[in-house]
């Protein structure tokens, strides 16, 4: 029996803009936002047939995964993206990461929610010791987009690691200390 090797995602989130919070595109209007486990009650929810582009039950189901889901406060049961993350014994993996299906394109309702979800990883890492370490794999098209909007390095190939001062900046963009 031969060992599986496991996928890479190339990530291809845009940070459509840092925000405090997410910013409603029409109103201007900031939401304060929560980050919580993604539950299997969420999943019939987050379906291709519902506008997602990914298969979240995949990622629930993987024991070396956390996937967490982004929501409005007071309003827990509106998904407004997830991301799935794997800590790595000296950092944190963003795995995989998506805005839910109203909050991408030219008509979405929400602004911030990618770099939401990327500063959680940060704080994440934080809180395990890696000092803000977090790695993803980029779309080749995005690496110059990460640089400039995240303050990640281009570390070989598609790899891209956010360090502790980009971290950091971004935990404080986000997220009341």
């Amino acid at each position: 029996m031969g060992v599986k090797e496991a996928r890479i995602n190339y990530l291809d989130f845009e940070i459509d803009k840092l925000t405090r919070s997410i910013e409603n595109v029409a109103t201007g209007d900031s939401f304060s936002t929560d980050i919580n486990y993604l539950s299997r009650s969420d999943l019939k929810e987050i379906t291709k047939k519902k506008g997602w582009l990914f298969n979240w039950r995949i990622e629930v189901n993987h024991d070396d995964r956390e996937v967490y889901k982004l929501t409005i406060q007071g309003n827990p049961t509106i998904i407004q993206g997830i991301v799935s993350l794997k800590i790595e014994r000296d950092h944190v993996y963003m795995h995989l990461i998506e805005s839910a299906p109203f909050n991408r394109g030219k008509a979405k309702v929400y602004l911030g929610v990618p770099g939401n979800l990327v500063a959680y990883a940060c704080r994440l890492s934080f809180q395990r010791g890696f000092e803000g370490f977090v790695s993803f794999h980029s779309k080749t098209k995005l690496i110059d987009h990460y640089i400039k909007t995240l303050g990640a390095y281009h570390f070989g190939g598609r790899l891209m690691i956010i360090d502790t001062l980009p971290a950091k900046q971004l935990i404080d963009k986000y997220f009341k200390s």
